[in-house]
């Protein structure tokens, strides 16, 4: 089994035009809730004019339903976020640093030095309050603007925010530069420095994402972010294409044998719901492919 985390109300939202309304956002999330998502990316607590998409958090955190077992997480880039967060009620907080000075400098306004020491303001406030924290290292597998990320700076990294107290790792490939081949090599460098749970962030910008998936849950990922109808993106990453698609992901991982605890037709429906709210077609395949009726493919 490996855990799929749902990023589609936050990251999959973030990067589309066409501002969704909150009635719209908490009928997404429940949606997904429907399919089987327990953990649930639901917004960011940035500045608006940042990310216009996520002014509305608050409203969003209150809307949503708080069914046993989901845990509703927020993204958060400094103890401004973290205020904000707390007070919406959130159950835990995606802390994102960047691996390169130049994107360091461009998504947050400060050094990676500066965004080590915000992490560990943030993560120890927010362990003291009972929220899980999750370290998310951008660009850990290329920079837009500086290329390629030396596997030993990720791991650098890495070994910082496990030691401020983080209690699970993400590596993001936020611009799809990665191949399977740098999963296997950023898992060696980060199992090198701690043997926190590793979660991976994937998009397919370059038709690479799936095949990256599956190399990490083969590597021991314990989770894998994704976006129900493969929307997404970075607002300041160049060319940063949406996310895999939580359908289409969990197609693959099923076919393999690996349980993700969602229902492919649900994930399909939640789409199918924002994919109208956005008013183009998401890039998802398998709303238009649909499933295979072959004996390896039952919901489940």
């Amino acid at each position: 089994m490996v855990e799929i985390v749902e990023v589609g109300p936050r990251d999959g939202l973030q990067n589309e035009s066409a501002l969704v309304p909150t009635a719209a956002k908490i009928a997404y999330i429940e949606a997904l809730i429907a399919a089987g998502a327990r953990r649930i990316e639901a917004t960011s607590f940035v500045h608006p004019k940042r990310v216009p998409q996520m002014a509305d958090a608050e409203a969003v955190m209150a809307g949503v339903p708080r069914p046993p077992g989901v845990r509703y997480i927020g993204l958060v880039l400094n103890e401004r976020g973290l205020d904000r967060a707390l007070a919406a009620g959130v159950d835990e907080v995606n802390v994102v640093l960047v691996a390169s000075e130049t994107f360091s400098h461009r998504n947050q306004g400060m050094s990676v030095a500066e965004a080590v020491r915000s992490f560990a303001a943030v993560s120890g406030r927010a362990r003291a309050a009972g929220l899980g924290v999750t370290a998310t290292i951008g660009a850990s597998f290329g920079c837009p603007f500086e290329g390629e990320v030396a596997p030993a700076t990720v791991a650098g990294l890495v070994r910082d925010c496990a030691d401020a107290g983080a209690d699970e790792i993400a590596l993001a490939d936020t611009i799809g530069v990665g191949v399977p081949a740098d999963v296997v090599r950023l898992v060696e460098a980060a199992r090198d420095v701690t043997r926190l749970p590793l979660r991976f962030h994937f998009h397919n910008t370059r038709n690479t994402g799936y095949a990256n998936a599956l190399t990490a849950v083969e590597q021991g990922a314990a989770a894998l972010d994704a976006s129900a109808g493969g929307i997404g993106g970075c607002p300041f990453a160049p060319n940063a294409t949406g996310n895999i698609a939580t359908e289409d992901l969990t197609y693959a991982l099923r076919r393999s044998g690996i349980a993700s605890g969602l229902t492919l037709s649900g994930v399909v429906g939640a789409a199918a719901l924002i994919e109208n709210e956005l008013g183009t077609q998401v890039p998802a395949l398998l709303g238009r492919a649909g499933d295979f009726p072959g004996a390896l493919s039952p919901e489940r």
